[in-house]
């Protein structure tokens, strides 16, 4: 894993949290609609399909120690990931994600200005558009280099250029020897 990646993992652990159901019947529930049938939860947690009906129920509020925390288990491996899913989903539609870093930042500019790079500390909200092309990327397996030229578009269009309204002779825009990076998925 690269840089970047690493970053958007830490985020998602961090920003995507949500209480996954507290009650035996929610939490039967929830694995009912995640697995299919009574059937598929039953051997998921060594019980039968009767008993997990009667949790369903409510007919049995209290299982064995064992079996209560085979029920936990088997919902929290399956909460969370659907909740960053949906969350990603989100940030790539409509909330955008913000980006925190020290990095030398870099771009070719027209002649008579300065470009060479230099260490900034910027923290910029990317537009939806950005997220969901950094999103895409991250899952097709790009390389922390094409993440990093996502990232440097953006803060090239919302930080440099300001959405088209100033410094529209700037091109090739590049982030490197990133310090640190941090990413806020709203």
């Amino acid at each position: 894993m690269g840089e970047i990646d690493d970053a958007i993992a830490r985020a998602e652990q961090e920003t995507f949290t949500q209480e996954p159901p507290k009650t035996l019947k929610g939490q039967i529930n929830f694995l009912v609609r995640q697995l299919g049938s009574a059937k598929a939860v039953a051997a998921e947690i060594g019980v039968t399909a009767d008993s997990v009906n009667r949790y369903r129920r409510g007919a049995r509020k209290h299982p064995p120690k064992d079996i209560a925390s085979k029920i936990d288990g088997a919902v929290r491996s399956r909460w969370q990931p659907g909740v960053r899913k949906g969350r990603r989903r989100h940030a790539a539609a409509t909330g955008g994600v913000t980006v925190e870093t020290r990095a030398r930042f870099g771009y070719t500019a027209p002649v008579g200005t300065t470009d060479d790079g230099r260490f900034r500390r910027l923290t910029v909200h990317l537009p939806a558009t950005y997220a969901q092309r950094l999103f895409d990327a991250r899952e097709a397996g790009a390389s922390d280099q094409q993440m990093r030229e996502i990232i440097a578009e953006g803060f090239k269009d919302v930080y440099l250029q300001d959405g088209g309204s100033r410094a529209l002779g700037l091109s090739d825009v590049s982030l490197n020897d990133i310090d640190y990076i941090d990413f806020d998925l709203k």
